[in-house]
């Protein structure tokens, strides 16, 4: 559940419209476009990343109340994962590194066959 940002009413997070003040939640009417919305008294742009680093082409711009690809520039881009260095079996560890570095091998491979040939004659 989610809540309509017009009259505050909780609504189910796929709704496109609000069943109580019929306020547009969904951009396109497609739920899974998110249309973010501002207040009376502000506008979205004074609070975008995309704004601030001057990549954003709305038209709208820097008026804008709604919008479609609104991110809070307090929130990062990415979400960050966490790495997790875990002891592991050391064949798995080779296994993988291989697989990173095949052409390498390769190339590793080739030339060693080169000196072999090489040293024979």
């Amino acid at each position: 559940m989610s809540t309509c940002p017009k009259c505050h009413q909780p609504v189910e997070t796929q709704a496109i419209e609000c069943p109580y003040c019929k306020t547009t939640l969904k951009a396109y009417g497609h739920p899974g476009i998110p249309l973010y919305q501002a207040s009376q008294d502000e506008f979205l742009c004074d609070r975008c990343t995309y704004h601030e680093d001057d990549s954003c082409t709305y038209s709208k711009r820097p008026y804008a109340k709604t919008c479609t690809l609104y991110h809070d520039k307090n929130q990062p881009l990415v979400m960050e994962e966490t790495i997790r260095l875990t002891p592991s079996n050391p064949i798995k560890i080779i296994q993988r590194w291989c697989n990173r570095n095949r052409g390498l091998l390769v190339i590793i491979g080739l030339i060693g066959i080169s000196l072999v040939i090489a040293l024979l004659n």
